[in-house]
């Protein structure tokens, strides 16, 4: 059992997986220190946290270097989610500079500290590996460069060779975690928090749900309490020090068997159609390039962290299109 009471700083702590983390740090008597610029995140998100004892929010931004420099010097643990995400629709520019140049800085603090630092990584730096399962020590096998999709791969892979060098340079702990899928309330509910918030949208506005490509390419999907299971133990297990994690679920799913999924579980007389939509539609004619299969080898993060998915995708699911359907309801009274 994990009893050390930690001082912990978080960043992107009003996103998806901040604030949920921060339920979790919170829950167990932790003392967090969130940053987030809320170009993502919500007030909404943390908005039960915010007069908690244990709590402090700062609204700023990672790449404020001046920010960064005159926060408290006491911090066990730094906790870096903030990010900028896949750029699908450009933006490739803002992806590579915020994501290199935020972990940068906080890399810094975490080097001048001695403190513990935790990376959040994703699952897209495998890219085009053929290797199914993803293992952590298997290859990156990033696409073609003219692609825009992969700068957000090449940032985060950039992010954790940075993270390493530090931790071999500087002598400070470092962990790395790459997720898979994750999903659930506080989600994005645009395509930036995943297809299935986009489905979900598209089912309560019986809308046609959009499909990229044939629909035949899979996916593992993790539900949030999952994915912050792993981060908090990685955030207080020294064992993890040094370790690069999968963090994800394992059931392995097609993208129209998950649109299915969702219209059966919305109990709607009536769903919408499924429409597939060429890539050269969403990538305005420009080359394109998709991960047709990413499933990962979970083992490592079993052994050492002591943590495997609980939720099943079905049940994820269920949680999270009630959350939505709710959040949806009140956007339309307001």
């Amino acid at each position: 059992m994990i009893t050390e009471k930690k001082k912990i700083l978080v960043t992107g702590v009003a996103g998806f997986l901040g604030s949920n983390f921060l339920v979790k740090c919170l829950s167990q008597g932790h003392q967090v220190v969130g940053i987030d610029n809320l170009s993502m995140g919500t007030l909404d998100n943390i908005e039960k946290s915010l007069d908690h004892q244990n709590f402090h929010f700062i609204k700023g931004d990672v790449l404020d270097k001046t920010l960064i420099d005159n926060l408290d010097d006491d911090f066990d643990v730094i906790v870096h989610l903030a990010a900028f995400k896949i750029p699908r629709y450009g933006n490739a520019v803002d992806t590579l500079k915020i994501n290199t140049k935020g972990s940068e800085n906080m890399l810094e603090l975490a080097r001048k500290l001695k403190c513990k630092f935790v990376l959040a990584s994703t699952s897209d730096v495998y890219g085009m590996s053929p290797d199914i399962p993803f293992k952590e020590d298997g290859n990156c096998l990033i696409g073609d460069s003219k692609v825009p999709r992969w700068a957000y791969a090449v940032s985060k892979l950039f992010d954790e060779h940075l993270a390493l060098a530090y931790m071999e340079d500087y002598d400070f702990p470092v962990v790395i975690l790459r997720f898979f899928g994750s999903y659930g309330p506080n989600q994005n509910l645009s395509w930036w928090g995943g297809p299935q918030s986009v489905f979900i949208d598209c089912i309560l506005k019986n809308k046609e749900i959009p499909i990229h490509g044939d629909g035949m390419q899979t996916r593992t999907f993790t539900f949030v309490d999952d994915t912050v299971a792993g981060i908090y133990a990685a955030t207080m297990k020294p064992e993890a020090n040094g370790e690069i994690f999968n963090i994800g679920a394992n059931q392995e799913i097609t993208i129209i068997e998950l649109a299915n999924m969702l219209k059966r579980i919305s109990n709607e007389p009536r769903t919408p159609e499924i429409k597939l939509i060429p890539y050269n539609e969403i990538s305005a004619g420009r080359k394109y390039q998709d991960v047709m299969r990413r499933v990962p080898d979970t083992t490592k993060a079993e052994k050492i962290l002591g943590i495997k998915a609980q939720t099943s995708l079905e049940e994820g699911l269920r949680i999270t299109f009630d959350w939505q359907k709710n959040v949806s309801k009140k956007v339309v009274t307001l």
